[in-house]
C-alpha cells in the first residue's frame, strides 16, 4: 500500500470508466477493438428480461472463480487453484439500475446468503449457489424469486478484478482504524487513506470477517455479509466519483485500460457497451444511490441463511420499476 491520494475504478464498472476514457481521449478505434474481444456468456441472452419502457438492470456479477490464479501472487495461499476450489459461486451480486425517464442510477447489492428458491430446481438455497448451476440460472434466479427484470449481464473473476484494479493504478480506500480479515489477508496496520493494489482491493472487497482494532482490541464486524455489501456499494461508488474526475487529467490511460477490461470480463451477448457507457455516463458523474435489501437472519437446515424482511418489497418493486 502507499498513501498517494488518488481515487480509481472498481470490478466490472472499470469497463465504464474504460469507455469514458476512450470518448474523452479519442481512441475510440483502439476501443472497440478490444470491445469486438470480449467475452460473451452464452446462454444468457435468452433468459433476459424483455425491454422496458421504465427501467434497465444490469446484472454484475463478481465470480469467486480460481481459473488462471497465479501461484506467484502473494494472494495464492488465501486464495487457491482451481483444482483446490472446484467450479465457481457468485461471491457477489449487484443490480444496477438505470431510470429511463431521469438516467439516474441505483445500485443494490443481494447478499450472497439470501435464502432463496434456485430457478429450474424445484429447491431452496442461498443464492450464490445459483451460478454454480450456471449464468442463465442465477438470472432466471433473480428476476423469479425477487422479481427484479434483468435486461444485461456483466460478469469477472478473482483474476479479472486484481488485472483491472491494477491497470488502473489501484483503488483509494481510507480506514479509521487498524483493520483486517485473517480469512481473506487483508491487512492494513495503521489508519488512513491507501491506494490497494489488485490483490489488496480484493482482500478488502471479499471481506467477511472484518475487524478494526478499536480501545486496543480488535472487534469484529458482526454484520458479516451485510457489512461486507455495504463496504463493496461504497467502493463502487466512491472509485467511480474519483475515477471520473481523473479521465480529465490522465486520458492517456485509456488504451491500456480498456485492453484490461476487455479481457477481463465477460457479457451477454445482446450488450453494447459503448451504448451502455454512454447511457450511464450521467449517472456515474453524479453518483449512483446505493440501495439496502432488508434481511434478517435465519438457519435452515444448518445453514446460517438471510430472509427478506420488513420493507423488502418497497425495494425490489423499486428495481422492478414499478
Amino acid at each position: 500500500m502507499t498513501s498517494r491520494r488518488s481515487s480509481r475504478a472498481p470490478v466490472a464498472l472499470l469497463l465504464l470508466i474504460g469507455m469514458f476514457v476512450a470518448t474523452m481521449a479519442g481512441t475510440l478505434i483502439a476501443a472497440k477493438q478490444s470491445v469486438a474481444e470480449v467475452a460473451r456468456v452464452p446462454d444468457v441472452a435468452s433468459v433476459l428480461s424483455p425491454p422496458s419502457s421504465t427501467v434497465e438492470n444490469f446484472l454484475l456479477v463478481g465470480s469467486d472463480s480460481r481459473a488462471g490464479s497465479d501461484p506467484n501472487s502473494p494472494d495464492y495461499g488465501g486464495i487457491g487453484s482451481a483444482d483446490q476450489t472446484t467450479g465457481a459461486r457468485s461471491d457477489t451480486i449487484m443490480v444496477l439500475r438505470r431510470d429511463r425517464a431521469t438516467g439516474e442510477a441505483a445500485l443494490l447489492s443481494i447478499p450472497r446468503d439470501l435464502w432463496v428458491e434456485i430457478a429450474g430446481t424445484g429447491r431452496k438455497n442461498r443464492i450464490n449457489s445459483a451460478f454454480g448451476e450456471g449464468p442463465a440460472v442465477l438470472v432466471q434466479t433473480v428476476q423469479q424469486s425477487l422479481g427484479i427484470p434483468i435486461h444485461h449481464y456483466v460478469e469477472i473473476d478473482f483474476s479479472g478484478f486484481k488485472s483491472l484494479v491494477d491497470a488502473i493504478g489501484g483503488v483509494e480506500l481510507c480506514f479509521l482504524y487498524p483493520t483486517r480479515d485473517k480469512n481473506t489477508g487483508l491487512d492494513v496496520p495503521e489508519p488512513g487513506c491507501f491506494v490497494m493494489d489488485g490483490v489488496q482491493a480484493l482482500a478488502y472487497a471479499r471481506s467477511r470477517y472484518f475487524e478494526q482494532f478499536i480501545d486496543g482490541e480488535w472487534q469484529v464486524d458482526g454484520t458479516a455479509d451485510i457489512g461486507r455489501t455495504k463496504r463493496q456499494q461504497d467502493f463502487v461508488n466512491r472509485a467511480l466519483q474519483g475515477a471520473v474526475a481523473d479521465v480529465k487529467t490522465n486520458p492517456f490511460n485509456a488504451g491500456r485500460v480498456i485492453d484490461e477490461a476487455g479481457q477481463a470480463i465477460s457479457i451477454d451477448d445482446e450488450l453494447n457497451l459503448f451504448q451502455m457507457a454512454s447511457s450511464l455516463r450521467g449517472a456515474v458523474a453524479s453518483g449512483l444511490q446505493p440501495k439496502s435489501l432488508p434481511v434478517r437472519g435465519d438457519t435452515i437446515d444448518g445453514k446460517s441463511v438471510l430472509l427478506l424482511s420488513d420493507g423488502a418489497d418497497e425495494v425490489l418493486a423499486f428495481f422492478a420499476g414499478s
